[in-house]
């Protein structure tokens, strides 16, 4: 009988952390590549320039995405209405 691999997961209290971090990579990724390329074009020096400037954009994001989401949690709950129950 085959076994199925199933990854375990995190549990619920991690899941702002772990938005932060998909959130974090996924648009460095997205506008290093952009400012990458409209700065050397599509080079063959583009992947390693752009790869320099996704880690050091990433590091930089993550930990201040992580100091300004309490910020827009507030701002976003001033400005959305509350379900009604």
């Amino acid at each position: 009988m085959p076994s199925k691999f199933r990854p375990r997961r995190l549990p619920a209290r991690h899941a702002g952390l772990v938005s932060a971090l998909i959130l974090s990579i996924m648009m460095t990724f997205v506008v290093s590549a952009i400012a990458t390329a409209r700065s050397l074009g599509f080079s063959e020096a583009f992947p390693r320039a752009w790869m320099g400037a996704w880690a050091l954009s990433w590091v930089i994001a993550f930990p201040v995405l992580l100091m300004v989401l309490p910020v827009v949690r507030r701002i976003v709950a001033a400005i959305v209405e509350r379900p009604s129950a």
